[in-house]
């Protein structure tokens, strides 16, 4: 007789073992881990640099782990905030999985860290399948990259707990529509919140640290219909 192996569901189901140890881990530790994901040039190192120094200015021991297949250049500017930073090439992988993430925090992540936030790889497909061991998954998207991305990647968006909208101050020049997007957000992941950010004018400033904060504290995140679906 033939036997069919699903390797993909095998992959995840071994990667989503994987989190919740590194999640426990973590917790006993109180690291509480912020996953960010989105497309290529949406504005997401420039938003973290901020909420670092943001976090750091507030007294909050905070540190970030970045993800690119190529270059340290997102490691650099996060650093200017003065947290603790790491630099991570995955070597073409589009994506990180959670038993790569705790070989990366092995040694690395400094004792007392409250917020761990990671940088995920610049894509809104891989990524999406891979919890980190994450406590809150936050999905970034510009103003410029169009209302309708939320309805062409809805596994990222609806899987979010926190959806970003960055480069606010450009949604003018770039005819966003705002309710439109809202709508499309709404579609594949209803009542998840949806915030304006722009880390030129300071609009969102803080969010992304009070929502972390939050989910550290034990409050309640938003629990998306997908991710229910999917358990």
């Amino acid at each position: 007789m033939c036997r069919t192996v699903d390797l993909r569901q095998a992959v995840l189901a071994k990667n989503t073992m994987a989190a919740g140890i590194l999640r426990t881990e973590l917790s006993a530790r109180g690291t509480t881990v912020v996953n960010l994901l989105s497309s290529p040039g949406s504005g997401k190192t420039a938003l973290l640099e901020r909420e670092l120094l943001l976090a750091r200015e507030r007294g909050i021991r905070a540190a970030a782990l970045t993800a690119d297949l190529a270059t340290e250049n997102d490691a650099l500017r996060l650093a200017r905030s003065g947290v603790p930073v790491k630099q991570v090439l995955t070597d073409g992988l589009c994506h990180l999985e959670a038993d790569m993430l705790a070989g990366h925090l092995h040694d690395w992540l400094p004792e007392g860290t409250r917020l761990l936030f990671v940088e995920n790889v610049g894509n809104l497909v891989c990524p999406a399948s891979y919890d980190l061991g994450e406590s809150l998954r936050v999905v970034l998207a510009s103003v410029t990259e169009g209302e309708d991305k939320p309805l062409k990647y809805p596994t990222s968006f609806g899987l979010a707990q926190l959806v970003l909208v960055t480069k606010s101050d450009l949604a003018g020049p770039a005819e966003f529509d705002e309710a439109a997007f809202r709508a499309h957000v709404e579609q594949v992941n209803p009542g998840v919140d949806v915030v304006l950010t722009s880390a030129r004018t300071g609009e969102g400033a803080g969010v992304l640290v009070d929502r972390a904060l939050a989910a550290a504290e034990g409050n309640a995140v938003h629990a998306p219909v997908m991710a229910r679906a999917q358990a």
